[in-house]
């Protein structure tokens, strides 16, 4: 058993938050952008375009994260390439996030009434412009408050990368368990870490939520 003091124990969770943290925000802007090209396929009128972006979703929000994680890194191991744990987990949680945040964002875009898109056409708007000077600024106060709530499950969705050997919060908190047997304690301070990551982004979304409310009551 290897001694380490409280400080190191948290000295090394700190260093693996901040993986986690950086991990999460590459896969939620990285997936925010692939997301966007996804929902302009999955609202488009022809319809080839709009049925491999409904299968891109479909697969990625039916089959497991981890999953596909092992798919990234074993297959394409396979074809002779090697590929980093952290490259595949940027890569895995790019691809999760992107096909739950189009499938968000066209909720939102479709709960504006056609109406909207009809007045849109009545001046002559491309379907382009219709969606950029329309629709989009609309379906934009609707869609924050689901898109912040949802960078709390791409933040927890990072733990699942310590199985490929990512040095996330999750796996240094393994690790220095494993090394001290204190599993009550370096775990324990793994979800604080958790909390203090996750809470003030629910908080957010919640307060969005009811600004964005207050405003539309009004």
């Amino acid at each position: 058993m290897i001694e380490f003091t409280l400080w190191d124990i948290v000295r090394h969770l700190l260093t693996g938050a901040a993986w986690t943290v950086g991990l999460s925000l590459l896969a939620f802007v990285s997936g925010g952008l692939v997301g966007l090209m996804i929902l302009v396929a999955r609202i488009s009128p022809r319809p080839l375009g709009s049925r491999l972006a409904k299968g891109y979703i479909e697969f990625f929000q039916d089959t497991p994260l981890l999953m596909q994680l092992f798919l990234i890194f074993f297959g394409i191991g396979l074809l002779g390439f090697d590929i980093s744990p952290f490259l595949t987990a940027a890569l895995g949680l790019t691809l999760f996030t992107s096909a739950y945040l189009a499938e968000i964002w066209r909720g939102c875009v479709e709960s504006i009434a056609r109406g909207q898109w009809e007045a849109g056409e009545s001046l002559a708007l491309t379907r382009w412009q219709q969606m950029r000077f329309v629709i989009l600024p609309q379906a934009l106060r609707i869609a924050v408050p689901p898109t912040v709530g949802f960078s709390v499950q791409v933040v927890k969705g990072t733990a699942v990368t310590s199985i490929i050997g990512f040095m996330e919060i999750t796996k240094t908190g393994s690790m220095i368990s494993n090394a001290t047997f204190r599993p009550l304690l370096v775990y324990g301070l793994v979800a604080a870490g958790y909390f203090i990551i996750c809470f003030p982004l629910s908080a957010l979304a919640r307060r969005v939520e009811r600004r964005l409310h207050g405003a539309c009551s009004r």
